[in-house]
């Protein structure tokens, strides 16, 4: 298990170092000049001398490979530069949205699996009747809806009609990640539990289930004790999945709610071209996927025996 652990660490290495290279030349392919970007934000009229001293404050007169060199190197240290819009450091602004998002993370994925997973199961328990059917019709309609409207209908019905919850959030509490959190559970529950469902019905019809039903064993033991212990391997790869797209903010949901999350951060520097903020966040996008990846692939080999014990030997 620990050459297993070293081995995938080892990988993480070069992969990051390929998104950082990718991201950087992204960056400066994208064929527009932060210099010119800023004047025209801010309405400033620049002449050409002060535009090219500007570029050479900021490095971007230096080759290429030049730039991203100084640029790796202080990232090693923890200094992802300062926005070319604000002036401020990068990380610490970063930093600062990051509890909005774990937040918005946290109550999302919550709702996710106390919605999806118990409404995932019992319609594999009672296939193919009404309570099925019903379950996959909401399934369907809730997977139908996009994100904005559902936003849309739960921000007109109980922010604006019921007055239960704030139309805009306002500061990081629980009533205010209320309804972006709803909004982003209903389409996943929508999409897992029917997951779950299958996976669950792929289970219940393996040999091992009649033959503890013909050795008297419950069909409640058989359900909790088996049939979702082994389920639980797709179940926690969706989770992941999940993790990894919310900790990476929901733009859509945070700029309809206005949640001050590193979502809304990025698409504000995308459309204000600030580069060193869009490094920062494809820089916290890949370290989370590859986190989450990591410990997921961990997690496999302590809940099916079937993986830990591949080639008669632990890895």
């Amino acid at each position: 298990m620990r050459s297993y652990v070293i081995k995938r660490l080892l990988q993480i290495v070069p992969i990051l170092l390929v998104i950082t290279f990718l991201s950087f030349a992204m960056m400066r392919l994208a064929g527009s000049d932060a210099v010119l970007q800023k004047m025209e934000n801010t309405g400033m009229a620049l002449s050409q001398e002060v535009m090219e001293r500007v570029r050479m404050e900021l490095g971007l007169d230096k080759p290429f490979l030049t730039q991203y060199a100084v640029w790796l190197g202080r990232l090693f240290h923890g200094d992802m530069g300062t926005s070319y819009i604000s002036g401020k450091k990068v990380l610490p602004v970063f930093l600062s949205k990051l509890p909005a998002t774990l937040l918005l993370t946290a109550v999302s994925i919550m709702l996710t699996v106390v919605v999806s997973i118990p409404l995932g199961v019992l319609a594999a328990v009672r296939q193919n009747r009404f309570t099925d059917y019903l379950i996959r019709l909401c399934s369907f309609l809730g997977n139908s809806m996009p994100n904005f409207f559902v936003a849309l209908l739960l921000m007109y019905f109980f922010a604006i009609r019921l007055r239960l919850f704030p139309v805009i959030a306002s500061g990081v509490g629980l009533q205010s990640v209320a309804l972006p959190a709803v909004t982003l559970a209903v389409a996943m529950s929508a999409k897992y539990l029917r997951q779950v469902r299958a996976a669950v019905l792929e289970e219940l019809s393996k040999s091992y289930v009649a033959g503890a039903q013909a050795r008297g064993v419950g069909f409640s033991v058989i359900l909790t004790k088996s049939v979702l212990r082994a389920s639980l391997v797709t179940i926690l790869t969706l989770l992941a999945l999940s993790i990894g797209s919310l900790l990476g903010g929901t733009a859509i949901v945070e700029s309809i709610f206005l949640w001050d999350g590193v979502g809304r951060l990025a698409v504000d520097a995308i459309h204000m071209r600030d580069y060193p903020m869009i490094q920062a966040y494809v820089m916290w996008m890949a370290v989370i996927y590859v986190c989450v990846n990591l410990i997921t692939d961990l997690s496999y080999h302590f809940l099916d025996p079937r993986i830990r014990l591949e080639g008669g030997r632990e890895p």
